[in-house]
């Protein structure tokens, strides 16, 4: 008797830790920063601007250079803190600069008329909210105190 037995090919899926998760996550934003505002460099009129030293309605001052790199250090450094931090450190953490920066990519989109900045900003929102909810359902276990 013949046995009429098949096989089925099933692909290995990896379990990927909540750190790797949001450091990626963050990682992912930062890129996303970085070519929004690389983008704008091809509106009509913004070299001149900066030339002129104006970028949206401030100007570059060393304080608003200063204040700039301080909202993006927040990122980058979450994408090694993320991998670092204690749980409990690491969810909180992640919890309260997602929102953060879910305030800001809003604010920043106020009053934009170009496309690609407002779909920027809803692909920064987004990933702040994925951020946040990764954080919020951060894995955890039952232990038994006596």
């Amino acid at each position: 008797m013949k046995s009429s037995k098949k096989t089925m090919k099933v692909f290995e899926d990896v379990k990927i830790n909540v750190k790797i998760k949001l450091s990626i996550l963050w990682a992912t934003l930062m890129f996303i920063y970085i070519y929004v505002d690389i983008f704008r460099f091809f509106q009509p009129g913004e070299i001149q601007n900066i030339l002129a030293g104006k970028v949206w309605e401030f100007n570059i001052t060393q304080t608003w250079a200063l204040s700039a790199m301080i909202l993006m250090t927040i990122p980058s450094i979450m994408v090694f803190l993320s991998l670092t931090l204690k749980a409990k450190t690491n969810r909180w953490t992640n919890i309260i600069m997602g929102i953060l920066h879910i305030i800001i990519a809003i604010a920043n989109v106020i009053g934009e008329t170009w496309f690609y900045y407002i779909f920027g900003g809803i692909v920064e929102v987004v990933l702040c909210l994925l951020i946040v909810r990764y954080a919020w359902k951060w894995p955890s276990s039952k232990i038994s105190t006596s």
